[in-house]
């Protein structure tokens, strides 16, 4: 029997794929004869190590995705990022962030508080209706990276074309566009968002990161958990993930397959 669906476009949790919801729903109270939900079983299992490693295997082949780059599934969603990115790549204390829209203007005011913020662009002035001119922007020789958001959902902009970093890391929010368009991922130092405006259930991250910008030498007050060498030397699993998040994101992955 066919029925009518709401679809949802907002910013936040939004539309599924159909027939993604109904594979959910025929495996939700026994996962592929393990007897149990996804939701009920360890994430120390070999059931879910299986879950979590095609997940990031099939987004590598989505994303064509190079081998020097590192997948870490995320608590947090993407508000958690403002404060990881600036504690993690600030190794010099400096980054230059461009102001397009609400959320680059929040990320913005968190990473003030960990070092100095240049904000070498800015729509402000027509209520961030455009994305301004990046092409030849004034970045000191020591920032430690550019940081954009790509595609900003208040406001309604998104970046034709990614900036002049002049040789610096260049640091995207795609929260809201994720894996909607081809992306050559080693434009980018670091590629992030958090997957329940395009891919899953709310309360995840997707952190796309190159290798070398892995550090350990942190500031020592920085918790355990916000460094993203603790993620990846752990297989994103230091402590219990998301299970459900991840399960979900990795069927999307296959559909999009």
């Amino acid at each position: 029997m066919k029925y009518g669906r709401t679809y949802n476009f907002s910013a936040g949790p939004a539309t599924m794929p159909e027939p993604v919801l109904e594979e959910i729903r025929d495996e939700m109270m026994n996962y592929r004869g393990s007897g149990m939900c996804v939701m009920e079983m360890s994430h120390r299992s070999k059931v879910f190590q299986q879950i979590i490693d095609e997940a990031e295997a099939d987004l590598r082949e989505l994303m064509n995705i190079p081998d020097n780059y590192k997948v870490l599934f995320i608590q947090g969603g993407a508000t958690l990022q403002f404060a990881m990115i600036p504690m993690n790549l600030m190794k010099n204390g400096k980054a230059v962030y461009i102001e397009t829209g609400a959320w680059s203007k929040k990320a913005i005011a968190e990473a003030k508080k960990y070092g100095e913020v240049i904000v070498a662009a800015s729509s402000k002035d027509k209520n961030y209706s455009y994305i301004p001119d990046c092409s030849d922007l004034d970045i000191p020789e020591d920032t430690d990276y550019v940081y954009i958001c790509e595609n900003e959902t208040i406001h309604g902009v998104t970046w034709p074309k990614l900036p002049n970093t002049k040789g610096h890391i260049l640091v995207s929010d795609q929260s809201s566009m994720f894996l909607s368009k081809p992306c050559n991922v080693a434009d980018y130092g670091m590629i992030y968002g958090g997957v329940q405006k395009n891919i899953g259930p709310a309360g995840l991250a997707i952190v796309i990161i190159r290798e070398d910008l892995i550090r350990e030498d942190l500031d020592p007050k920085t918790p355990i958990y916000m460094s993203y060498k603790t993620h990846a030397d752990a297989g994103s699993m230091y402590n219990t993930p998301n299970c459900w998040a991840i399960y979900v994101c990795g069927k999307v992955f296959k559909y999009l397959k």
